[in-house]
């Protein structure tokens, strides 16, 4: 008998000879393999079970728990992500102790956000679940000590979420941080008609664009979800037309700044609010997310007389983040405190009532006793009905971290100081008598009332009826606190349906075209899109998750490694290396 090494195999191919079928032949002429499995002792009894445990590492029948953080951009993001796992098998679980893997999706705006995403990491390594992380942290700083070995999906990439838990279920680590892009131009992101799970089946969050035009110097934002890329207006109609037709009454609008939309497509704003404003049923409602002061001062006609429309909340948020010029300077804000001025002073005379919201950073780098006193002055002023306190923190990376820092104590004395001027006035108190139009849409906080909007986005609780949730009612204001309205239902009001459909049930898959339910769990190999990178695994495994149907076609992970293995296992096969039978 002639020795295992007798002759040298140039290549591994060599064991084949030109007679043999080729492995990718005997891969794709086989429709069933069954292997053989030795026989059981008639003394022992088999217990067929249909449901794999839940330590199973077949991919598609774990229990996943996802938290999000930051902006509603980063919530339409968990959405989609959601929609997309529980379409494919996964079971998406409240409870983060029953899930096997937890899929984190983070923000990188202030450093408290990315303490409680580190903190999440570290007691889900504690407690041996699998992590799969996303957002703008990993997106901008994947190389993080504390981000070394886990699973990065990136903010461009969550059309292949399933991919990647699917890998990190089997105890691998994957990161795609790649930029779609279609002929070298960079897109706004994922498609907008995936699965999703909506937190509120009544409210439809639509991402416009991704990115912006500026360059703030506190921003890290910026890093993870760069330039301004915006989505199409048909795409955009569409996707709201599809809420609509389940059961959504309130759309929100959101990107890192609704103002800039379509510069980079060569449209506007406005163009696409008109296009939307005629795909909304009577008695839904439009909420526009933040715009920035510099892109919307050269459409304030026309976003008056948006804002006026009876299907459009009449409000609107434009950060100011400091009343000092000079701070301004210093943020590369691309405006100065005139500008924001001319803004909000013309869209209170031209939209009465309008709900104008602000942001202020307390702190930053630079800013003097009397910087900070201009923006108590701007406070008072217009008396901001809401108003986003925040205290300056340097984000790693960013200019503003390198700058001349204020002290800590006369930042946290300055955010203490302004939050006592914001309580100290009472934005609703001359509402009290007045019957307003509300939309009923949400349960409060402490589960007590329901929560409803009226025209101006001004929050107003109603008594918990489930028949006024989804409902336009009017409603008589009995008393008034800091951040909200109480109004009781007029009884000889008329009650209106806002949603042209039943609702979809809280954790149903939005979305779910044919397409999407027939979602195949093998049969073709992972494509990745040709703008992502390799994957970086902690283990090998020649076994890639399937192509789902909401991906590109086209695409291929090129991993010599993976081709090889995956080449020699059939060749194994063949030669009864692994015994099988047809």
């Amino acid at each position: 008998m002639p020795a295992a090494c007798d002759s040298v195999l140039e290549d591994i191919e060599d064991i084949v000879s030109a007679q043999d079928l080729k492995p990718h032949d005997r891969q794709f002429v086989r429709k069933n393999v069954f292997p053989k499995v030795r026989k059981r002792s008639s003394q022992q009894s088999t217990q067929i079970d249909d449901d794999p445990p839940s330590d199973s590492i077949i991919p598609g029948v774990q229990k996943i728990w996802i938290r999000t953080w930051g902006c509603s951009h980063n919530n339409s993001d968990g959405e989609y992500m959601a929609g997309q796992l529980a379409a494919y098998g996964y079971k998406i679980t409240d409870d983060s102790a029953e899930a096997d893997l937890w899929l984190l999706n983070s923000c990188t705006v202030k450093n408290p956000a990315e303490d409680h995403f580190r903190n999440s990491i570290k007691k889900a390594q504690e407690g041996n679940k699998k992590v799969v992380l996303a957002g703008c942290v990993p997106q901008a700083q994947p190389r993080q000590d504390y981000l070394k070995g886990l699973s990065i999906i990136g903010v461009q990439q969550i059309d292949r979420v399933v991919e990647v838990v699917e890998e990190t279920i089997k105890g691998h680590s994957v990161r795609l941080l790649g930029q779609k892009k279609d002929n070298g131009k960079r897109l706004g992101g994922a498609r907008l008609d995936l699965p999703k799970i909506r937190k509120n089946p009544l409210i439809e969050i639509i991402s416009i664009n991704t990115g912006c035009l500026n360059a703030c110097t506190y921003c890290k934002t910026k890093h993870a979800r760069g330039d301004l890329a915006s989505y199409p207006i048909e795409e955009l109609v569409d996707r709201a037309k599809q809420s609509f037709q389940e059961g959504v009454c309130e759309i929100w609008l959101t990107s890192e700044d609704t103002g800039a939309y379509g510069r980079d497509i060569g449209t506007d704003l406005p163009t696409l609010l008109w296009k939307l404003v005629e795909a909304i049923p009577e008695g839904a409602m439009l909420r526009l997310g933040m715009t920035n002061p510099p892109y919307i001062l050269e459409h304030l006609e026309e976003m008056a007389k948006i804002l006026n429309h009876p299907r459009v909340y009449a409000f609107l948020h434009i950060p100011v983040q400091s009343a000092s010029d000079s701070v301004l300077m210093d943020m590369k804000r691309e405006y100065c405190v005139a500008d924001f001025k001319r803004v909000v002073d013309f869209l209170k005379e031209k939209v009465p009532g309008i709900t104008i919201a602000t942001d202020i950073i307390c702190g930053f780098p630079g800013e003097t006793d009397e910087d900070f006193q201009e923006t108590m002055k701007l406070v008072e002023q217009y008396r901001f009905p809401s108003l986003f306190i925040n205290q300056f923190y340097p984000r790693p990376g960013t200019p503003a971290a390198k700058m001349h820092q204020v002290p800590a104590a006369v930042k946290k004395q300055r955010t203490k100081d302004l939050s006592q001027l914001f309580h100290s006035y009472n934005p609703y108190d001359h509402k009290v008598g007045e019957r307003q139009r509300v939309l009923v849409t949400e349960e409060s906080f402490d589960s007590n009332y329901y929560v409803a909007h009226n025209p101006f986005y001004e929050q107003v609780l109603v008594p918990k009826d489930p028949v006024l949730m989804g409902k336009m009612v009017e409603v008589n204001i009995y008393e008034a606190g800091k951040h909200f309205m109480k109004g009781q239902p007029v009884s000889d009001a008329r009650v209106y349906t806002a949603s042209i459909t039943r609702p979809l049930a809280k954790g149903e898959v939005s979305g779910l075209t044919e397409e999407f339910r027939h979602t195949p769990r093998n049969g073709t190999n992972w494509k990745a899109h040709p703008s992502a990178e390799i994957p970086v695994k902690t283990s090998f495994s020649p076994w890639m998750p399937s192509q789902l149907p909401w991906q590109q076609e086209g695409s291929g992970l090129k991993i010599l490694s993976v081709s090889l293995a995956l080449l020699a296992v059939l060749v194994m096969v063949y030669y009864g290396g692994m015994k099988t039978e047809l």
